[in-house]
């Protein structure tokens, strides 16, 4: 795999809750290298500053997903994760300045910084983090500043400023641990991290080819974004991003799930599961989980009907029989709460509450009201009861399934009978009025596939290919009003929608347009990355640029694009296509 820009896509490692990274706060960047931690939350904790002996020289940064090299001709400095709470760092005629990150130090806030003389290391304690990052120099010439005197900024060891070779270990801990000791080279460090990552690789995408060139840097992305439990995350869980969207929100989670499933099924479960650890009496799922915050003001779709059908294609063995009632009782409670607490008495359709719970937060369809009946809530909710009946019948329990095909029928029935106008799917206040926008998020029910009557559905493959760019489904149409390139949910190119509407396109007869969907946004990611989303019009990366669920929608759909080209026999993309830009 090639070397990625540690300026946009962390170096970190599976199982770590820190990394090194330039991005040090929301959309911050800072010059130099940082250790940042995503324990109670994104901090920066202590700056890397490589110290040329003699002269400054102009120090080049590269990295790989084994090694993080800072380099200034024939003296560098090497990083590489040992494990998820330690990280070895060497160096050879170029020092290492290692500092708290923060300008001051009181009895609540900052990093406190001391010489243990019990296991001979500098041990930096953050009160942001809760935890110890503690620097053992194992070999070479070293330097301390800073006694952790209240309000005294300089709080730094300095490791190799002779100009001399020079090893360290760095790691993450709590109160206590015993002396570090190794007999492990470096160079093993490099080849144990590279041989994880290598495994991984093949595990999840062992289809890649030179026709995927993104698929390994997508598996970093995951891969280097997964944290060990702790927390409230109580299961091996892949954030959205080691930069700043460091949570795991209630619908991103299930396209990591999807992405994972064929090669490690068990990963795949837990981000699935992940969530549902914290629904709560009533059947809600929170709106994300972070290290220590849970947060239910808000939900999220409920599009986890839609992915354990897929799931039970992609999981090696289907779900497993033993986990299927629970799975039930978890799908049962969240659409009972959608029906239960989100629908007005006499009206069909729940709603959301605002466009934060449809996922599309700024979405037009909410500028006039924000309690909306849209038609992809429903949509998704009759996806996810009939997967109810199904599990209902696989459970044994045959009322239930015919209850719920029944609740599934009435509600597609409402959908057609009042949403869809003849043209195109509207929403509805609870006043009963109605309109239509030039959101994508009016064509989501596209994901219902065959579902859907012929010409509902044919009409909602013309309105998506009205949306697509040479980058992909455009959230917001660009000759509309309300469109703007760097809008969020007003006309970027997201992953998840372009995955939905793809698997509704491809359902429900649309293989053309499906595979130009697919094929553009693949475009996309192999020449701009994994961002957070794209501008429709230049496929230029905006936001996060590190965010695993983009990662995972590329994964997804290079994968399902070689299997059906294995097929067919073919050699090519089914559709090529150049992003603009």
């Amino acid at each position: 795999m090639d070397d990625f820009s540690v300026r946009e896509i962390p170096f970190s490692c599976a199982g770590a809750w820190f990394g090194i990274s330039a991005v040090v706060g929301l959309a911050e960047y800072a010059e130099d290298l940082h250790l940042v931690s995503h324990r109670n939350g994104m901090h920066a904790v202590l700056s890397l500053v490589p110290v040329p002996a003699g002269s400054e020289v102009a120090v080049e940064v590269n990295a790989n997903p084994a090694l993080l090299t800072w380099s200034a001709g024939r003296a560098r400095v090497a990083a590489a994760f040992e494990s998820p709470t330690a990280l070895r760092i060497s160096g050879d005629g170029l020092g290492l300045r290692i500092a708290a990150a923060d300008d001051t130090l009181t009895p609540f806030t900052g990093t406190f910084f001391f010489h243990d003389p019990v296991t001979s290391s500098y041990v930096f304690t953050s009160y942001e983090t809760g935890h110890r990052y503690r620097v053992t120099v194992l070999t070479g010439h070293r330097e301390a500043a800073g006694d952790g005197a209240l309000g005294v900024a300089e709080r730094a060891v300095v490791v190799g400023g002779d100009g001399g070779e020079w090893e360290l270990v760095v790691e993450e801990m709590t109160t206590t641990r015993g002396r570090y000791s190794t007999t492990t080279p470096f160079s093993d460090v490099v080849a144990g991290s590279r041989r994880s990552f290598e495994r991984f690789v093949d595990e999840v995408a062992p289809w890649r080819s030179e026709r995927t060139p993104a698929a390994e840097l997508a598996c970093y992305v995951l891969w280097s974004a997964t944290v060990s439990p702790a927390g409230f995350l109580r299961r091996p869980a892949v954030l959205m991003s080691k930069n700043w969207m460091d949570k795991v929100w209630s619908w991103d989670h299930c396209f990591n799930a999807l992405a994972l499933a064929p090669g490690a099924p068990g990963l795949a479960w837990d981000q699935f599961q992940v969530v549902f650890d914290h629904q709560t009496p009533e059947g809600a799922l929170p709106d994300s989980i972070t290290h220590a915050e849970v947060l239910h003001n808000f939900v999220k779709p409920p599009i986890h009907g839609w992915a354990v059908t897929r799931l039970r294609s992609k999981l090696p063995d289907g779900i497993p029989a033993a986990d299927l009632p629970l799975l039930y009782r978890q799908l049962e409670a969240w659409t009972t709460f959608w029906l239960d607490h989100r629908r007005a008495p006499g009206q069909p359709f729940p709603h959301y509450e605002h466009g934060n719970d449809s996922g599309w937060d700024n979405s037009t369809v909410f500028d006039e009201q924000r309690l909306v009946q849209s038609a992809d809530l429903a949509a998704f909710l009759v996806v996810q009861m009939r997967e109810l009946a199904r599990l209902a019948v696989e459970i044994g329990d045959q009322a239930a399934a015919t209850r719920w095909e029944r609740e599934a029928a009435a509600m597609l029935d409402a959908m057609l009978t009042t949403l869809w106008d003849g043209s195109a799917f509207t929403s509805r206040a609870l006043d009963g009025t109605s309109r239509t926008t030039a959101s994508l998020l009016d064509l989501i029910p596209v994901v219902l596939g065959a579902a859907l009557p012929p010409d509902v559905h044919a009409k909602l493959a013309e309105g998506i290919a009205r949306h697509l760019t040479a980058v992909g489904p455009a959230t917001e149409r660009p000759d509309s009003p309300h469109y703007e390139a760097d809008g969020y949910w007003r006309g970027p190119v997201w992953a998840p929608s372009t995955v939905l509407i793809e698997d509704g396109l491809r359902r429900g007869g649309a293989v053309d347009l499906a595979d130009e969907v697919s094929a553009r946004f693949r475009a996309v990611c192999e020449k701009s990355g994994f961002a957070e989303n794209f501008d429709a019009l230049t496929g230029e990366g905006l936001r996060d640029r590190a965010y695993t669920w983009t990662a995972s929608a590329y994964l997804l759909l290079a994968a399902d694009a070689e299997s059906r080209l294995g097929e067919r026999g073919g050699s090519l993309h089914e559709h090529p296509a150049t992003p603009a830009g």
